[in-house]
C-alpha cells in the first residue's frame, strides 16, 4: 500500500509540473493551469484539416485560415443537413440516433483515457452496455406511443410492449450487476467515479436525444426551425465577434464577445421569423409523423391547424406609426418561434459554456477532431441538447392539448366489459349536455 501511495505522489507531482511548464509557455496564471485532481491529461487530438485545405490556405495566417475552414465545412454541414430534411423524418430520427451514438463515444473516450491508465476491466464495455440498455428502454416507449396500432398488430411487439420496462430493468440490472462485479480492491473510488461518468453522459446525451425524437413527431418544424436558430445563431455571434469583438463575455471561453453575443441574437430572432414564416405553409414540416395501417407505412400528411394558418394581428400604436401598417399577417407559430430563437440565444449558449468548462477541466481544445476546424460533433451539437429539452417543455406547457388518437388507443386496449362501460358514461355525459338525444 506504501509503494502504491508513493508511485501516485510522484505521478502527480510529474503532472502537475508538466501542466506548470505548459502554463507558462502560454502566459496563463498559475492558478488556472493547477489540476484539480491529479487525474492523467488526456491526449489532444493531431490536426486533421484536409492537405488540399491546408495547401490552399498556407498564405494565410492561423487566424484567417482557421476562420475559412470553418466556413468551407459549416456550408458542407449545412448542406448535408438540407439533404436529410428532404430525405424526410425517419432518415432525420436516424441521424440523431447515429449523432447521439457518436457524441457518447467522444465523451466516454476521455474517460477511457484517464480510466485506462489504471488497467482496469470491464469500463468500455459496461458503458456500452448501459448505452444500448437506455436507448431499449426510451425507444420502446417511443414505439408503444406513436405507433400502438402497428404494435397491437404483431403478436411479438405486443408481448414486447407489455412486458417493456420489466425487460428494460432487466437488462439495465445485468449491467449493475456486472459492474459490481468488476470491482477491484484499491480503486473502489474511481471505479465509482466512472460508473457516474457514464452515467451522467448518458443523462445528457441519450435522454437529450430521445426528446429531440419526441419533437420531430410533433410535426418536422419543431425540430428544424430549433435546430436551425441554434445553427444560426452560432454563426452569426462568430461573425460578430470575429469582426467586431472587444469585449470579453465570460472567462470559460475567452474567445466569447459580447458583441457576438448580441449580434448573434437579434440576427437570431429575424432569422427564426422569416424562416418560421417560408415552413409553416408546407403540409411536409407541419403535419405530425403518423403511421398508417392501412398502408403500412409513415406519412407526413394532414390538414394543418390554426396555429399554421394565417392571421391578421393588430400592431400597436407606435409600430403603426412607424410603418403605416394597422394590421400584419403573421402565423401563429411566428409568434412562437420569437421564443425559440431568443432561448436559442440567450440560453443555448450556456451548453457551449459547459462543455467549455468540462474541456478545460481536462485541458483539451476539443472532445475529438471529427470535422475539421470544428472539433467532434460533440462539439456541434453541445448547444442543440439544452434545446431540445426546452422545446420538448415548451411544447408540453403551450402547444400540445389531448390528444384523441391516443385516448382510443387506450381504449381498445381495454377489456370488453371496460370499454362498454366507458361507453355508457359518455353517452350518459352527452345526453346530459343535450348532443344527443336519449332514444331509450
Amino acid at each position: 500500500m506504501t509503494h502504491f501511495v508513493a508511485m501516485e505522489k510522484q505521478r502527480v507531482i510529474r503532472f502537475q509540473r508538466g501542466s506548470e511548464n505548459e502554463g507558462k509557455a502560454e502566459g496563463v496564471s498559475e492558478s488556472e493551469t493547477k489540476p484539480d485532481t491529479g487525474l492523467p491529461e488526456v491526449p489532444v487530438p493531431a490536426d486533421d484539416t484536409p492537405e488540399v485545405l491546408n495547401k490552399a490556405l498556407s498564405g494565410l495566417s492561423s487566424r484567417w485560415k482557421n476562420w475559412w475552414v470553418r466556413g468551407i465545412l459549416t456550408l458542407a454541414m449545412i448542406s448535408f443537413f438540407f439533404i436529410i430534411i428532404y430525405l424526410g423524418p425517419m432518415v432525420l430520427m436516424l441521424i440523431v440516433l447515429c449523432v447521439q451514438i457518436k457524441c457518447f463515444q467522444e465523451i466516454i473516450h476521455i474517460g477511457y483515457s484517464v480510466y485506462h491508465s489504471y488497467h482496469l476491466p470491464w469500463f468500455r464495455t459496461l458503458s456500452w452496455y448501459f448505452l444500448l440498455c437506455v436507448n431499449y428502454f426510451f425507444y420502446g416507449e417511443t414505439v408503444t406511443d406513436y405507433f400502438f396500432n402497428l404494435v397491437q398488430r404483431e403478436e411479438p411487439l405486443r408481448i414486447l410492449s407489455k412486458y417493456h420496462r420489466l425487460i428494460s430493468f432487466a437488462l439495465y440490472l445485468t449491467g449493475f450487476c456486472m459492474f459490481v462485479l468488476s470491482l477491484v480492491k484499491k480503486h473502489y473510488r474511481l471505479q465509482f467515479y466512472m460508473f457516474g461518468w457514464t452515467h451522467v453522459t448518458l443523462l445528457i446525451v441519450v435522454t437529450q436525444s430521445h426528446l429531440i425524437i419526441h419533437n420531430l413527431f410533433e410535426g418536422m418544424i419543431w425540430f428544424i426551425v430549433p435546430i436551425s436558430c441554434v445553427i444560426c445563431n452560432d454563426i452569426m455571434a462568430y461573425m460578430f465577434g470575429f469582426f467586431f469583438g472587444r469585449t470579453p463575455l465570460i472567462k470559460l471561453s475567452p474567445k466569447k464577445t459580447w458583441e457576438g453575443f448580441i449580434g448573434g441574437f437579434f440576427s437570431t430572432v429575424v432569422f427564426g421569423i422569416l424562416l418560421s414564416y417560408v415552413m409553416a405553409g408546407y403540409s411536409f414540416f407541419v403535419c405530425p409523423v403518423e403511421f398508417n395501417s392501412d398502408h403500412n407505412s409513415f406519412e407526413v400528411d394532414c390538414v394543418p391547424s390554426d396555429l399554421f394558418q394565417l392571421q391578421d394581428y393588430a400592431l400597436p400604436a407606435t409600430l403603426e406609426s412607424l410603418t403605416g401598417w394597422p394590421t400584419v399577417r403573421l402565423y401563429p407559430f411566428q409568434i412562437h418561434s420569437i421564443s425559440l430563437s431568443a432561448f436559442a440565444s440567450l440560453m443555448g449558449p450556456f451548453g457551449g459554456f459547459f462543455a467549455s468548462g468540462f474541456k478545460r477541466a481536462f485541458k483539451i481544445k476539443d472532445f475529438a477532431n471529427t470535422i475539421p476546424g470544428h472539433g467532434g460533433i460533440m462539439d456541434r451539437f453541445d448547444c442543440q441538447y439544452l434545446m431540445a429539452t426546452f422545446v420538448n417543455v415548451y411544447i408540453a406547457s403551450f402547444i400540445r392539448g389531448p390528444n384523441p388518437a391516443k385516448v382510443v388507443q387506450q381504449l381498445l386496449a381495454l377489456r370488453l366489459d371496460q370499454q362498454l362501460n366507458i361507453f355508457n358514461s359518455l353517452k350518459s355525459h352527452l345526453i346530459e349536455r343535450g348532443l344527443l338525444e336519449d332514444v331509450a
